[in-house]
């Protein structure tokens, strides 16, 4: 009878202790990398959904500002809510080249600030409105009733 040339090892059955760990520890690694792309995203889309408030006040305001109030030179401060302030700044424009002389044109620029966490954010917006201001009556002219 002859002898095998290699003896028959028994075969493996499962992992080695190593292999577990060395595996467990992949998937720890992999799993926080995923957690900690899913909490920037949660960040960035708060920090995203913020902005957005923040711009919809603006451009509400900025709607608003010589069409529902007149404009006056000088600055405005309010609030929009407990969070957020704004403050609006008026300024009249130097009339450019064959404008009429009823139409002023006013430089108008809105910040907007927050406390996020412990910082202090600000966002700014700027706009040209155009008001038709006509020339009071002069004291030569008539009224007619």
């Amino acid at each position: 009878m002859a002898y095998p040339r290699y003896p028959c090892r028994p075969l493996q059955q499962g992992f080695s202790l190593l292999e577990t760990i060395a595996a467990i520890l992949l998937l720890a690694l992999a799993f926080g990398a995923v957690m900690h792309v899913a909490g920037a995203a949660t960040q960035l889309t708060g920090h995203a959904r913020e902005l957005s408030r923040v711009g919809m006040w603006a451009d509400s305001s900025l709607d608003a500002a010589g069409r529902e109030v007149p404009l006056q030179i000088g600055t405005h401060e309010g609030w929009y809510d407990k969070r957020h302030r704004w403050r609006m700044t008026v300024a009249a424009q130097t009339p450019f080249p064959g404008q009429a002389k009823d139409l002023h044109m006013y430089h108008v620029g809105l910040d907007v600030m927050w406390k996020e966490g412990a910082a202090e954010r600000t966002a700014h917006f700027a706009t040209v409105r155009l008001q038709d201001e006509p020339s009071p009556p002069s004291s030569s002219s008539v009224a007619m009733p």
